[in-house]
């Protein structure tokens, strides 16, 4: 007779992890977030190459081999620089931008949207491109490449954004 999985199917063991994670955040919030953005960061990357592998074996194209390299910079990324950076920027946001400001979610949305992300994705590149060993030539190279498929992306967003700040602005003029 099978045994089952006491743990796995206890939902108070779910819940007693969510619980110390919750714990561990509160006592250590910017190592607790910057193990967990590692950790998912690294993951994430792992997934998305075997998902592409998988894709080309279907295709009978050449296929890549999985880089082991790839989640280690992902997870050094995370760990150094996610985690930290995301917890004191949103901290300055509440600090800023506390909720007693009128549209703060609007100005927080905008701030992040319009300086943060686009910082924050220029030093994605110089970080994992120094990782991998490349100059600051092909950083540039790089980055004057994917500014233009990028910018593709950022004018959905503004769009997105300008939307939602017209319905709020227009919900809030109702009588």
């Amino acid at each position: 007779m099978p045994t089952q999985s006491v743990l796995v199917r206890d939902p108070s063991f779910l819940a007693r992890v969510l619980q110390q994670y919750l714990s561990l955040l509160k006592k250590y919030p910017i190592i607790t977030k910057s193990v967990t953005s590692g950790i998912l960061s690294a993951l994430g990357n792992l997934l998305s190459q075997a998902l592409e592998y998988r894709k080309q074996s279907k295709e009978n194209s050449p296929k890549k081999k999985i880089n082991i390299l790839g989640p280690v910079h992902f997870a050094i990324y995370g760990i150094f620089f996610t985690g930290p950076l995301s917890h004191y920027f949103y901290h300055l946001l509440e600090v800023l931008l506390p909720t007693t400001v009128p549209y703060c979610l609007i100005k927080r949305l905008l701030l992040e949207r319009l300086i943060f992300a686009p910082a924050f994705l220029l030093l994605f590149y110089v970080v994992m491109n120094a990782l991998e060993g490349k100059t600051i030539t092909d950083v540039q190279k790089k980055i004057k490449i994917l500014n233009i498929s990028r910018l593709q992306y950022s004018l959905p967003s503004l769009r997105t954004i300008g939307t939602v700040v017209i319905i709020f602005v227009l919900t809030k003029q109702k009588v």
